[in-house]
């Protein structure tokens, strides 16, 4: 039988708070970064902690983080506590306290699939306020302790504490404006695609933190088709997502738009598929979310809100 720890013999509440965030992240500086404090901080909390529980929670190696297995039983006992504290809170706050849900996600997500259903939701739920932190270099985002949900690409697996649904497949097209299709099209073959302005995204795109994926491109493309790339130059190389798509929506060019970011502008004929042929790596898109966080009305409104908007989207042709 374990010996029984009585309460007023348990180390801070505190201590355990930041051995959680550093267990997360495994790492002491991204830890006191989340925290505000310093990583000397960070590392003195987590040897009052180890010595108050007479065992080491982590093994530190040479610029790298581990847990032991005591860390690891740890760290599932005391994220399940501070979710139960959070959710003791929120219901004693009741109405009173704003209600916010926190996403991160990578910056083409969050500006061309994330944000409409958050203006979807909003119309019904204009009390619930959205914190959005979007990046392509940072992927430690989806750690932080404030996130609620965060959207992945990849074949993401399942962390402690964690809930993960596929979303949809990566799918690519070549797409471009009525206008410039009419003016320069059609394109009734994938070599005749080497005709046109390709608008091009910057290998440095995938190889960023948040992303890190092979490479979905002109080259992939054609290869695809079985042609090749000419690699003419292009009027705009770019690792932002966003700005190819503010060339294409203007004329410029045709680029190689990903279906779950089309949706609107297919809808509204802004953009129109240049060429039937699909491109796909077999990767998907993923909602990850904290169980702890669904408790709270909002997030578990928003989750179901972005689940069923999946059946409703409407489908590229």
């Amino acid at each position: 039988m374990p010996p029984i720890i009585r309460r007023r013999h348990l180390p801070s509440l505190g201590s355990f708070a930041t051995f959680e965030v550093a267990a997360k992240h495994l790492s002491f500086t991204l830890a006191a970064r989340e925290l505000h404090v310093t990583q000397g901080a960070v590392s003195q909390q987590i040897r009052l902690l180890e010595t108050a529980l007479e065992t080491p929670l982590f093994i530190r190696k040479h610029n790298a983080l581990e847990l032991t297995e005591a860390g690891k039983a740890l760290q599932d006992s005391v994220t399940a506590g501070l979710d139960t504290i959070t959710a003791g809170v929120a219901a004693i706050s009741g109405g009173d306290e704003p209600q916010v849900v926190t996403i991160s996600a990578t910056d083409g997500m969050a500006r061309f699939w994330l944000a409409p259903l958050i203006r979807s939701f909003r119309d019904e739920h204009p009390d619930v306020g959205f914190v959005v932190l979007a990046s392509d270099a940072d992927d430690t985002l989806r750690n932080y302790a404030q996130v609620d949900v965060a959207i992945l690409c990849g074949n993401e697996r399942c962390e402690v504490g964690e809930e993960l649904h596929f979303l949809f497949p990566e799918v690519a097209q070549p797409v471009c404006s009525p206008d410039y299709l009419k003016a320069n099209g059609p394109f009734s073959s994938a070599e005749s695609l080497n005709d046109a302005n390709l608008l091009h995204l910057h290998d440095s795109h995938w190889s960023a933190d948040a992303i890190g994926w092979q490479p979905l491109g002109w080259a992939e493309w054609f290869r695809a088709q079985g042609a090749a790339w000419a690699k003419a130059p292009s009027s705009l190389t770019t690792n932002k997502v966003g700005l190819l798509m503010e060339a294409a929506l203007t004329g410029e060019g045709v680029m190689l738009g990903w279906h779950h970011m089309l949706g609107r502008h297919l809808a509204e004929g802004s953009l129109i598929f240049a060429h039937p042929a699909t491109i796909t790596v077999g990767r998907g898109n993923f909602l990850n979310y904290r169980k702890g966080a669904l408790r709270r009305p909002a997030v578990s409104r928003f989750v179901t809100h972005l689940l069923d908007s999946l059946g409703g989207a409407p489908q590229p042709e």
